[in-house]
């Protein structure tokens, strides 16, 4: 019995290493892969909310890690340059709003640095499904509004859903989400507004601080 036992263990530990050892081939072979559709959907995300004639640079190569309150949280969050004939144009930033009905609500934001919005879209949310989950463009065309609007400094009243007397929709029954998705545009594109003068300090995405 006991030599059976002793059988059976082996088997199961042979078998345990094989299965392992299998996963770890095939993670490492369709890794490329993944990563490789994981920059054409950040490719295709850019072509929404920024139009190729501003920018003639691999943006996805020019990331930074940037931490601002401004976006949402203390935080570091992922900054993608833009630039035309090697100057610094706009910027796209991963960014936070904080106080969505249902949690954070995270956004892409292209914005240049004179306080045009180039567009948004929605990366993450957890917001209910027929109500506030209306921010995402697969559901309604409402996250396309921003594009091409103008924020006129931090006092620009019309930044605001109109329930508080902005110029943005709200839904029917769901006034948080789109409030808190404004604020944020908002705030992020006024943060754009100060990228050139911090271009000098910005850590590339990937680097470790010493």
């Amino acid at each position: 019995m006991l030599e059976t036992m002793r059988r059976h263990g082996l088997i199961l530990a042979f078998f345990g290493a094989l299965m392992t050892g299998m996963t770890a081939v095939v993670n490492l072979l369709t890794k490329p892969t993944i990563e490789h559709q994981a920059l054409l959907q950040q490719k295709t995300l850019f072509d929404q909310v920024i139009p190729a004639s501003v920018y003639d640079n691999n943006m996805q190569q020019e990331c930074y890690n940037v931490t601002d309150n401004a976006l949402g949280n203390n935080a570091p969050h992922r900054l993608y340059l833009a630039r035309k004939n090697g100057q610094p144009v706009a910027a796209a930033v991963e960014t936070t709003a904080p106080d969505g009905y249902s949690g954070a609500i995270q956004l892409l934001v292209a914005a240049d640095f004179h306080g045009k919005v180039y567009g948004t879209r929605v990366l993450e949310q957890h917001e209910t499904p027929g109500l506030g989950d209306k921010i995402e463009a697969r559901v309604s065309d409402w996250i396309m509004h921003f594009a091409n609007t103008m924020v006129d400094g931090s006092n620009d009243s019309r930044w605001a859903v109109k329930k508080d007397g902005g110029m943005f929709d709200q839904f029917t029954g769901a006034t948080i989400t789109p409030r808190a998705v404004v604020r944020s545009v908002k705030r992020t594109t006024l943060f754009i507004e100060t990228v050139p003068a911090q271009l000098s300090h910005l850590t590339p995405c990937g680097a470790r601080d010493e």
